[in-house]
């Protein structure tokens, strides 16, 4: 599968301009991971680009991913894509074991949350994001609510990387990709 067959898969199940937006802000951490490892780059592209496109017809956790799994079955989207796809979401009971799966979900909830960081900024820009801002913003419980904290921990642990090295280098692979994004920012 290629990522312009993702994209397209993305923009037939969603709607949400935000949605599309988060999908892109995971793959361009995950794709700067699977340079970084010397992976399939593509696959890791098509893999963040998928996570979430069923969550407009299927937003509750006894869905979501669940129940999307088959519609990817059936556009061909391989095996190990659609388990790293279950395997982000801890609830679906799929252990993550591949470095894509563990990637996958290391750089969801952070991804979202950077992109959170970036938009309360007066330019509304990644630019302007940097760790420790991040992590300050990690202890606010009432900032960005719906972000897990807690995956964000353990997404870099199970990557074996330290969380602020983790946060770094996904601001920085947003950063590269910022305008693509929608966080390139407005004055």
């Amino acid at each position: 599968m290629t990522r312009e067959q993702a994209l397209a898969i993305l923009e037939e199940f969603v709607q949400s301009a935000s949605l599309r937006r988060h999908a892109l802000q995971v793959e361009a951490c995950v794709a700067a991971y699977a340079d970084k490892f010397g992976e399939d780059r593509e696959k890791w592209s098509v893999t963040a680009l998928l996570h979430d496109f069923d969550y407009e017809i299927h937003p509750t956790l006894d869905k979501h991913p669940m129940q999307g799994e088959p519609i990817l079955e059936s556009r061909g989207v391989p095996a190990d894509v659609r388990r790293a796809i279950l395997s982000h979401a801890d609830y679906s009971g799929v252990p993550r074991e591949s470095k894509l799966e563990k990637v996958l979900f290391a750089c969801d909830e952070l991804s979202g949350f950077i992109s959170a960081t970036a938009l309360v900024k007066p330019t509304r820009s990644v630019a302007d994001v940097d760790p420790a801002g991040v992590k300050k913003k990690m202890k606010d419980k009432a900032f960005a609510r719906a972000v897990n904290r807690e995956d964000i921990v353990n997404g870099a642990a199970e990557l074996g990387i330290p969380l602020d090295e983790h946060i770094e280098f996904c601001i920085n692979a947003m950063r590269a990709r910022a305008a693509e994004i929608g966080l390139g920012g407005s004055v």
